[in-house]
C-alpha cells in the first residue's frame, strides 16, 4: 500500500503541475479554462475539441489486423475453451469420479486434436463448482473436428447425459493465450491454483498486454505462472491468469515479494482503471488434471 500511495502523489503532482501551466497559458491569451470531471471547455473555443481536451485524449492507430492477432502467439496454433460447471453439493463426490474417469482417456486419444490441460474444484470462491481447461492445437478446425467426433464417441455421450443430471449450471469461454505468457505445461504436485479472471473495459485489452508484457517479468521467480489468456466467445473483454503456489502461505509470500521490484506498482497503478470487476478463484486439482 506505501507504494501505491507513493505512486498516486507523485502522479498527482504532475497532473496539478502540468494543469496550472495549462490555466495560466489559458488566461495569458484572453481564455478562461473551466475544468469539470477530467474534461476541459473554453468560452470561446470553436467546434472542433481545445487543445486542452486532446491532452487528455488517446490517438488511435488505424490498424490493418485485429487485436487477437496482436496479442496472441499465433490463433491458428492453439484455441483453449475453459468450463465452469456448478454442481449440485449433494453430486459433487460423483461427479469428480466421472470427469476422473473420463477426462485420461478423451486426453489420450491420439485422434483427437485436444489435450486436457487442468481440471479442478474450487476450494474458495464458488463453492461446489469444477473448472475444466481444455486445448485444441489447430485453432477452431481442430475444436470443430473434436466435436464431431464426440457426437460418435459412447463414452462421452454417457458421459454427458449423467453430468446433466448433476449440474446446476454451465457455461464456457473460449479463449487465446497471450504471447508473452508461459503455455501451461504440465506440473508435479502438490499445488494449489489461482484463476484470477478480470473483466475489462471495452477497447482496453491492448492496453492491458502492453503492461502485462513487462509485468510478467516480475512474477516468474517461483514458476507461479502458468498462463494467460484472454476471451474470443463467451464473456468478451475478459482475461485469465492462472498461477500456481505450494499453499496459501507462500501463495502470499510470493505476491507480497512482487511489490519489492522496481516497476511493480506502475503496472498496478495504471492497469487497476482498465477493469470493470474482478475475480479469484483458489483451486485444487482433481486426479487425473494433467497441473497437480
Amino acid at each position: 500500500m506505501c507504494n501505491q500511495w507513493k505512486m498516486a502523489t507523485r502522479l498527482l503532482q504532475r497532473c496539478a503541475s502540468g494543469l496550472g501551466q495549462a490555466k495560466r497559458g489559458a488566461q495569458s491569451s484572453g481564455q478562461i479554462v473551466i475544468i469539470s470531471r477530467g474534461l476541459a471547455s473554453s468560452s470561446n473555443r470553436p467546434t472542433e475539441d481545445s487543445w486542452f481536451k486532446s491532452l487528455f485524449v488517446r490517438k488511435v492507430d488505424p490498424r490493418k489486423d485485429a487485436h487477437s492477432h496482436l496479442l496472441t502467439k499465433n490463433e491458428e496454433s492453439n484455441l483453449y475453451k475453459i468450463q465452469f460447471h456448478n454442481v449440485k453439493p449433494e453430486c459433487l463426490e460423483a461427479y469428480n469420479k466421472m470427469c476422473e474417469d473420463v477426462f485420461p482417456s478423451l486426453h489420450a486419444d491420439k485422434s483427437l486434436p485436444c489435450e486436457l490441460v487442468g481440471t479442478w474444484n474450487t476450494w474458495y470462491g464458488e463453492q461446489d463448482q469444477a473448472v475444466h481447461m481444455w486445448r485444441y492445437s489447430g485453432g477452431y478446425q481442430a475444436l470443430t473436428e473434436v466435436m464431431n467426433k464426440l457426437r460418435q464417441n459412447k463414452e462421452f455421450t454417457e458421459y454427458r447425459k449423467e453430468r446433466g443430471k448433476m449440474l446446476l449450471s454451465r457455461r464456457n469461454q473460449l479463449l487465446l493465450e497471450f504471447s508473452f505468457w508461459n503455455e501451461p505445461v504440465p506440473r508435479q504436485g502438490p499445488n494449489i491454483y489461482e484463476l484470477r479472471s478480470y473483466q475489462l473495459r471495452p477497447g482496453t485489452m491492448i492496453e492491458w498486454g502492453n503492461y502485462w508484457a513487462r509485468a510478467i517479468g516480475y512474477r516468474q521467480h517461483n514458476r507461479e505462472a502458468v498462463g494467460g489468456f484472454f476471451s474470443q466467445i463467451g464473456n468478451l473483454n475478459m482475461v485469465h491468469h492462472l498461477w500456481a503456489y505450494p499453499d496459501l502461505q507462500s501463495r502470499e509470500a510470493t505476491r507480497n515479494a512482487a511489490w519489492q521490484h522496481e516497476g511493480w506498482d506502475e503496472v498496478v497503478y495504471y492497469t487497476v482503471p482498465l477493469i470493470q470487476h474482478m475475480d479469484s478463484r483458489i483451486m485444487i486439482p482433481l486426479k487425473g488434471s494433467p497441473l497437480q
